[in-house]
């Protein structure tokens, strides 16, 4: 599969100055496909990992999240609320906190960021793709309870934020969940971009991670995490329907 997605993405990278990496996983085959490589900058997808760490804590502690906890994760994963993230990560005990319940949830490559700084936080799409796996997929730490709670609110993300891999998905408005993150960078003035969810495609479902560094402005780089989402899963969903090569 790996293949497939390196004959689609090479010529997206070939017309854009930023640098992107792509991941991706066939639920039904299990089959895993990657493009890039590298570490990128959560921005706020690393929200979704905050509020597994939540539930973590939560199931050990064998207790409901608090009203407010609802509230700040509704608000955290359906508008992107900064506020309600912050808050969230002091609950879960920071970066440490964070890595934590990563580890438990099988990712190996993921640092929390320095000094509160959760949108600093550092990743790869393979560990992006552990996970959407341990969400939308069994066998994970997180209860079929918890991961039922994450799904629901990543599918209520707000219509002005439902760009991203939900451009691979089959009709509109229908058939993903996903939780996006950008970033300007003061440094540079460039921008990451990123996106992970769920895309029902062609009688396929996917997991999908677009993560992306150095564009421009906020717009080229939502552009350009569209089109390596289009693309991926176009040439998976041709690859494993057995129209296009490996």
């Amino acid at each position: 599969m790996t293949g497939a997605l390196t004959a689609a993405l090479t010529p997206v990278a070939d017309d854009t100055g930023a640098y992107f990496s792509v991941g991706l996983r066939d639920i039904r085959s299990g089959a895993i496909g990657t493009y890039g490589g590298g570490w990128f900058d959560t921005a706020s997808i690393v929200k979704v990992g905050i509020l597994a760490a939540l539930l973590l804590t939560a199931q050990d502690a064998r207790r409901e999240l608090t009203g407010q906890e609802q509230a700040h994760a509704a608000a955290m994963i359906e508008h992107s609320d900064n506020g309600a993230a912050s808050a969230l990560w002091r609950t879960i005990g920071g970066a440490d906190g964070l890595d934590a319940a990563h580890r438990r949830l099988g990712l190996t490559e993921t640092y929390g960021g320095p000094a509160g700084r959760w949108g600093l936080t550092r990743t790869t799409a393979a560990d992006q793709l552990r996970l959407l796996r341990a969400v939308f997929e069994g066998g994970s730490a997180l209860s079929e309870e918890s991961r039922s709670y994450i799904r629901t609110l990543m599918g209520r993300t707000a219509d002005e934020q439902s760009w991203g891999v939900s451009a691979a998905a089959d009709g509109t408005g229908l058939g993903f969940r996903l939780k996006n993150g950008w970033l300007p960078r003061s440094a540079t003035g460039l921008w990451d971009v990123n996106s992970i969810g769920h895309v029902t495609a062609g009688g396929r479902e996917y997991l999908v991670v677009v993560l992306s560094d150095g564009s421009p402005r906020m717009e080229t780089g939502v552009a350009l995490v569209e089109e390596a989402a289009r693309r991926a899963v176009a040439a998976t969903t041709a690859a494993l329907n057995g129209d296009g090569g490996w």
